[in-house]
């Protein structure tokens, strides 16, 4: 029987927080005791580009850590659906920012969460936490990693960088959750 591993994709513009949400994952992923690969890659614009990366979490070594398709893919604006949306595996999960994103054809072989993820983050004080509620949504969804190494990891990395921006993270983290649970 093969052991666990899962493949992420995560696009959206430059500014999103797409690299963030992929290293969270990366992270976590480690924390759970197993292998991970997490490549970035840039549009040449940078901030306001295209900013897409992958990551691989797997009990056994990852071989490639090139993701064409992937198990959970996340898009946070138009063009990232436009060029992700057949990267997800049959049976996958779609996670896509259903405040920039207007979807109105979803495939029927995968799993598709809309999430409104910029009025969250408005809500909560800070667009900037779109990209964590995204988070929230692909933890409890995915089974991709831990729900305790995903916190501890918010802590560590987010908390400690930004102090006072924590317990918004943790309530972006706990909104995204949310929204599969309902």
């Amino acid at each position: 029987m093969a052991g666990f591993y899962k493949e992420l994709l995560a696009a959206g513009f430059g500014g999103q927080g797409v690299m963030m949400l992929g290293q969270l994952v990366a992270f976590s992923g480690i924390e759970d005791g197993r292998n991970v690969t997490w490549i970035p890659s840039y549009g040449p614009e940078m901030r306001g580009g295209t900013a897409n990366c992958s990551c691989v979490v797997s009990d056994e070594p990852v071989g490639s850590p090139m993701v064409t398709s992937g198990d959970v893919v996340v898009v946070m604006n138009q063009p990232s659906l436009t060029k992700f949306e057949s990267a997800v595996k049959p049976g996958g999960l779609l996670i896509y920012n259903s405040d920039l994103v207007n979807y109105e054809k979803p495939r029927t072989d995968i799993r598709v969460l809309p999430v409104p993820a910029n009025s969250i983050a408005t809500e909560l004080g800070s667009d900037k936490v779109a990209n964590i509620v995204i988070l929230g949504t692909l933890v409890e969804a995915s089974g991709m990693v831990s729900l305790d190494s995903a916190m501890k990891i918010i802590r560590e990395k987010l908390g400690k960088k930004k102090p006072k921006f924590l317990p918004m993270n943790l309530e972006a983290f706990a909104r995204g959750r949310a929204l599969v649970k309902k």
